[in-house]
């Protein structure tokens, strides 16, 4: 991705007035096809890569770096085109290893600058952010080219009329407030059900729904049922196994899919697996969970006892809930259910406790399982903090981004007032400005393949977070927000309930329901942003696979090209006012800029094009 870092010469707005400069004077490459030739290559084949550089450049050759063996290895891209804009240079990547990493050398007058994919540097960089190619497929264009909802079974809706309360739960009514903290936290149930989901499929086709996500359906002793008791049947409150497949089979007749959530980290401490553990250590199941001496006498997952942690050095265990077509992860992907994929709670601690390390092994045995019985399956990892170890391909095809997107983009929009905390952290949420929130962007996506940055779940929101409504406090900066989700590179991903303005305080607090008989609950406008930007991004192949080039990154408002070989589209979003910039006139070669989005057209200016200086708002345009 091209550089923010060092500020290029500026192309100051109109004479006479203050304006942002550009950054489109750097020269660029990322792994899109643009500049990519095989996104997905065999071990042992050569690459194509590309190197964009602008007329005013003044290197005097590019060389690309490629590290080989564990050793870097220099050779000279060759100048392949010059156009009206840009010098365009070519090099060939060997990938003799499944994960080869690559830069750029820039060779300018009086020294050089190292090109990666953080950007662009006058300094020594170390090789984790560098571009990267691997050996390993990506994932399916039917979950990247789509928007995935997310829905928490218990407050979706209620389609089963009559249905008894278990021992362990509190009866809500619908339009209670769910509560944020202490005691019935686990244990409010209001009774939404899968019937119910499938009552309501019309909603989803209706927003542009393309993925169906739903939080664990297996029987446990709380409300969000990551505690299973069971792996083997569907919680009979939400419908049973009837109501799983009638709901997968209602979801594919109209051309969606449908994943599911699973805990391949922990069980719930009624699972009938430890209960049998616990009464028989010598048990098949006895090998299943990690023993200690302190009390509780075994390890739960942080220390909660109500969660046994699994021990994947146990083959038995492995064979019952990961790998083949028998196993927990097999039988669900299989009919009648039909699973298109799972998400993976608590993806990064899944087989890691002390001097054991067995996650990637772990990732890659469900991958493989799954994609036995379904190639186009989907794998994707829940991981709050730095993942790009995990990240490389072989396992996990794409994470919950909250590092690279859910926390940048949160700390841009969040109200310069607002007192919500921030997420894991002992303090509020802090404002920043646009050039942080590029910088951390940035600096998580950099360490991970392009493929992986463009399959990324992006989210302003989950079951486990604060609502975005509550976060930005005015449907203005929700848009704001919104924009960035549905033009960023990723597949994105929207928490039920969102694109009707829900609010929240916390993850708990932010799991209301969905209010289909409440109108006071249910904000027209907010819904009709997000349709309005979920059909933006289905109309443009730009915004669904294109690569990412940063224009202009401003304390209130960041614009980049997303580009595709057919189709360049450029973004602006502005969380306020700002100062504006002009663009060379070569952005758009073809001619007039075509306004997809926004109420501004990309106005000309003598020798260029005028970006708008309002704010807040998003503006998109087509440019070739």
């Amino acid at each position: 991705m091209s550089s923010a870092h060092p500020q290029p010469a500026r192309h100051l707005a109109q004479p006479g007035t203050a304006g942002a400069g550009h950054l489109l004077g750097d020269p660029h490459h990322d792994g899109s096809a643009l500049y990519v030739s095989n996104p997905t290559p065999s071990l042992g084949e050569s690459v194509t890569v590309r190197v964009r550089v602008p007329l005013a450049g003044t290197e005097r050759g590019i060389h690309l770096r490629v590290v080989r063996d564990g050793e870097p290895r220099m050779s000279a891209a060759e100048l392949v085109e010059t156009t009206s804009t840009d010098r365009w240079y070519e090099a060939q990547v060997l990938v003799h290893n499944p994960v080869t990493s690559y830069r750029f050398f820039v060779n300018e007058p009086g020294g050089y600058r190292w090109l990666n994919g953080k950007g662009l540097f006058s300094r020594e960089v170390p090789d984790v952010s560098d571009f990267r190619l691997t050996v390993f497929d990506a994932a399916p264009e039917w979950m990247t080219g789509s928007l995935v909802y997310q829905v928490f079974p218990d407050r979706f809706a209620r389609g089963i009329a009559e249905k008894p309360t278990p021992e362990w739960a509190q009866d809500a009514e619908w339009a209670d407030e769910p509560i944020g903290s202490g005691p019935g936290v686990g244990t409010q149930l209001y009774g939404g059900d899968l019937p119910g989901i499938e009552q309501h499929l019309d909603h989803l086709e209706d927003l542009g729904v393309g993925t169906l996500y739903l939080t664990p359906v297996f029987p446990g002793r709380s409300n969000h049922r990551y505690d299973a008791s069971s792996f083997d049947e569907v919680d009979p409150l939400l419908g049973g196994d009837e109501a799983l497949a009638s709901l997968s089979g209602a979801v594919h007749e109209r051309g969606m899919r449908i994943m599911g959530d699973i805990t391949t980290n922990h069980t719930g401490d009624g699972h009938e697996w430890f209960r049998r553990a616990q009464a028989d250590r010598s048990s098949p199941e006895g090998s299943f969970f990690y023993w200690q001496d302190d009390e509780p006498g075994y390890v739960g997952w942080l220390e909660h006892a109500s969660l046994p942690k699994l021990d994947y050095r146990s083959p038995e265990l492995a064979r019952r809930m990961i790998d083949g077509p028998d196993s927990v992860i097999g039988r669900w992907i299989s009919e009648p259910f039909a699973l298109d994929g799972w998400r993976v709670d608590v993806a990064n601690m899944t087989g890691r406790y002390a001097d054991q390390d067995m996650t990637h092994e772990v990732a890659r045995t469900v991958r493989r399982t799954m994609q036995d019985i379904n190639p186009d399956a989907v794998l994707v990892s829940e991981h709050f903090h730095d993942s790009g170890l995990d990240m490389m391909g072989d396992g996990w095809h794409a994470n919950m981004n909250y590092s690279a997107f859910t926390r940048p983009v949160w700390s841009w929009v969040v109200a310069e007032d607002s007192a919500v905390p921030a997420l894991g952290l002992p303090t509020s949420l802090p404002r920043r400005s646009g050039r942080d929130m590029v910088a951390a962007m940035r600096d998580f996506d950099s360490v991970v393949p392009w493929k992986v940055v463009a399959s990324q779940w992006n989210m302003l929101g989950s079951h486990d977070t604060p609502r975005l409504r509550s976060l930005v406090g005015s449907l203005d900066m929700v848009e704001v927000a919104a924009g960035l989700l549905f033009t960023y590179p990723g597949t994105p991903v929207v928490f039920a309930g969102d694109e009707i303005g829900a609010e929240g305080l916390n993850g708990e607090h932010a799991r209301v329901t969905m209010p289909w008989d409440e109108p006071d609950r249910w904000d027209g406008d907010t819904f009709d942003v997000y349709r309005r930007l979920v059909a933006l991004r289905r109309s443009s192949v730009a915004l669904r696979t294109g690569g990412l080039r940063w224009v202009l990154v401003e304390d209130d408002a960041v614009a980049f090209l997303r580009e595709s070989p057919d189709e360049t589209v450029l973004v602006l979003v502005a969380r306020a006012p700002w100062c504006g910039a002009v663009l060379p006139e070569a952005i758009a070669p073809d001619g007039a800029p075509v306004t997809l989005y926004g109420d501004a057209d990309l106005e000309p200016v003598d020798g260029g094009y005028a970006l708008p200086a309002g704010g807040p708002g998003v503006h998109a345009w087509r440019l070739r």
